[in-house]
């Protein structure tokens, strides 16, 4: 059955550069439409640039130009980055446009009159020699708790924690360097505080992730609780943004009119493709409506949005789907201190975006967890999988029929590694549909193993000099041939452009997951084979991060096996020490949780042996369970066992911690096998 989707991806604010943390989400949702897209389902992927606020306005008016012009000329910026790292939208728009002033207009108006705005008086910090209102993240002070200088006025980068404006010690604006001042003036409030019902009923409807929706229920409380405050949407003048509507010199605020922008742009794109608007966003719209996210901004879109959403007559997401935020060798990004490379930096260096898109594939999930963009681990993958593997399969055995045969196949009716590749179109398929991008790839990748193994078992460069040998060698580089078509049709939503290419040199239509079982036949044709892609050689990484050197230092403290001690450098064990510790490799059968343990999950691990083992692990608080299930990890597997009072632990799985974050577990590359032992 065709389905009708419109999927949304976050909108990138218009005051700075796309950068690799960004690229997660949009490399993520593209390769998911362009899946959805190959199944012949009827996919409109829309997003827009965030345009309005304080920031775009200071900004603008320190490079001597309208906030207008500013968002003209990063919207350009955006739009290219966007398109040479492949994202293919089918519209980016703005939200500065006249689609999103009504649309914000209308809900604002239609929240009004189901009684959900109301007005207040309210105190803030005032800027006296700027003659504005102060946002949170423009005022600066000593952190309350742990007094480290420098920290904005909503949270401390150093210590973590979270306060008000006021709370700050020794405050100043962060536009002028004056000590702020505390002013009246009336605000517009939506009432999310009487919204906690339907929140609480839609957050657990199956619209989250499972981890998202337990942290809404931290936000809304249990039931008869009711944690949330109404929301602040209005600001005052000087205010880039849409003015609110009979309230003048008030202006919505950005995250009000933000997500409209959603609907803005779906609207631009009716209005230039003659689709229908209603048939998307009305009440009892059947169609399907997906966000993709990051979970730094899982508030605003599964309380405010839903909520806005539902009491101005419109109709709510299927799902939202939230990501981690990407590290980079280790280390967190903040683009508020500058540790971050840009998109643009990248492509100078590294040039191949769809690289990228691969290794970030491999990495993700379809969970909330974090990824690491490991620079020497990103090299060595590639390299491994596309080149070593994929490309390699072609590159083997394509100049015999371009030579020998004059590109000409010839194929039989069965070979069993063909077939195994052509049943694994399920697989592949449904972990594509549930974002575990990860799972499909290491699909692909052993499939890719079997193929290299055909080619080598039959050693087609050793037929091609024995002439007797001609119809074998010709059957034997088809079949290799059938087996690329099959893992680049895997591919192809990660790796659009490569695989393109490959359809060219094949002369085959485009790839989709239609035309799986559709076989290159006896006598097709195909092209000369000319080399697809290249190694990536270190020093293109190692260039890119002298560009970015200030940004790249890891603080990342070193993970130390089975020790609760602190470890001098100095502290070394032997050869002999490290092999008394049996590592293996363990896939996780089940996970789940135990009842009366704060911290513990109890997992049962295949190491390769009769029986699984249960290892009781303390990781309760960074896993869902379910999310855990069919993941390999590593394991001490000769630790003596633990009788604790939830059952016996036999075993301990390594997982790295430090005061950035975690316990994160680990996980080995792609082709490692239950049971096999690290060394």
């Amino acid at each position: 059955m065709t389905r009708k989707l419109l999927v949304t991806s976050a909108l990138p604010y218009a005051n700075g550069s796309i950068h690799l943390g960004h690229l997660v989400e949009y490399i993520q949702t593209d390769i998911w439409v362009r899946f959805q897209k190959m199944q012949g389902h009827s996919v409109h992927y829309v997003c827009a640039d965030d345009t309005h606020g304080t920031p775009i306005m200071l900004r603008a008016e320190k490079e001597g130009i309208t906030p207008e012009a500013l968002i003209a000329k990063v919207h350009a910026e955006h739009s290219q980055d966007f398109a040479e790292f492949l994202v293919e939208f089918d519209n980016y728009y703005s939200t500065n446009s006249e689609e999103n002033r009504v649309l914000a207009s209308d809900i604002y108006k239609a929240l009004k009159a189901n009684g959900k705005i109301a007005s207040k008086t309210i105190e803030q910090y005032f800027d006296p020699v700027k003659n504005m209102f102060l946002p949170d993240r423009f005022i600066k002070g000593e952190c309350p708790k742990c007094h480290a200088k420098d920290q904005y006025g909503d949270n401390c980068e150093v210590c973590g924690a979270t306060y008000s404006p006021t709370d700050l010690i020794n405050p100043f604006s962060a536009v002028s360097g004056a000590t702020p001042i505390r002013k009246e003036t009336e605000h517009f409030f939506f009432k999310l505080s009487e919204c906690s019902d339907f929140l609480r009923d839609w957050t657990r409807s199956g619209t989250l992730q499972a981890e998202a929706a337990n942290k809404m229920t931290e936000w809304l409380g249990e039931v008869g609780e009711n944690k949330l405050s109404d929301w602040d949407i209005s600001r005052d003048a000087p205010y880039f943004g849409f003015e609110i509507p009979d309230a003048p010199g008030k202006y919505f605020y950005v995250w009000l009119d933000a997500p409209i922008g959603y609907m803005a742009s779906f609207k631009n794109l009716c209005a230039k493709n003659g689709l229908d608007f209603d048939e998307y966003w009305k009440k009892d719209s059947t169609t399907e409506l997906y966000h993709f996210i990051g979970k730094d901004i899982l508030y605003f879109h599964a309380l405010f949005w839903p909520a806005t959403l539902e009491y101005s007559g419109y109709r709510k997401p299927t799902n939202v789907f939230a990501h981690g935020f990407l590290t980079v060798n280790g280390e967190k990004m903040s683009k508020s201190r500058g540790t971050f490379i840009t998109a643009r930096s990248y492509l100078d260096h590294i040039k191949n975006p769809e690289y990228l898109r691969y290794y970030y594939a491999a990495k993700l999930n379809g969970s909330m967890e974090d990824i690491d963009l490991n620079l020497e681990d990103f090299v060595a993958r590639v390299n491994s999988d596309l080149v070593g593997k994929y490309i390699n399969i072609a590159s083997r055995t394509a100049g015999f029929i371009n030579k020998r045969f004059q590109g000409k196949l010839k194929m039989d009716s069965h070979n069993a590694v063909v077939q195994e590749l052509m049943n694994a179109k399920t697989l592949i398929g449904n972990a594509y549909e549930e974002r575990d991008f990860g799972k499909a790839l290491r699909e692909i990748m052993r499939l890719a193993d079997l193929a290299n193994g055909f080619v080598a078992e039959k050693a087609p460069w050793v037929m091609a000099k024995q002439e007797s040998s001609d119809h074998e060698l010709q059957l034997v580089c088809s079949q290799a041939i059938e087996m690329f078509r099959l893992l680049t049709l895997y591919l192809k939503p990660v790796l659009p452009k490569l695989a393109y290419q490959v359809e060219e040199f094949l002369k085959i239509p485009a790839l989709d997951f239609s035309n799986v079982e559709h076989a290159l036949g006896n006598d097709h044709r195909i092209g000369e084979y000319a080399h697809l892609i290249t190694r990536i050689d270190p020093k293109q990484v190692e260039a890119m991060t002298e560009a970015n050197k200030e940004n790249l230092q890891s603080s990342v403290t070193p993970v130390v096996i089975a020790s609760t001690h602190q470890v001098e450098e100095t502290n070394y064990i032997s050869i002999d020490d490290f092999t008394k510790v049996d590592l293996r490799i363990a896939k996780i059968v089940n996970a789940e949780h135990v009842e009366g343990a704060e911290k513990l999950l109890k997992l049962t691990l295949d190491i390769g042996e009769e029986k699984p083992r249960q290892v009781f692990a303390g990781i309760k608080s960074a896993y869902d369970p379910e999310t855990l299930k069919g993941r390999l990890t590593v394991m001490v597997a000769n630790l003596a066992p633990r009788k604790m009072k939830f059952g016996l632990s036999e075993g301990m799985v390594l997982a790295a911690s430090d005061e950035l974050g975690g316990p994160f577990i680990l996980s080995p590359d792609v082709g490692a096998l239950p049971g096999m032992r690290v060394k």
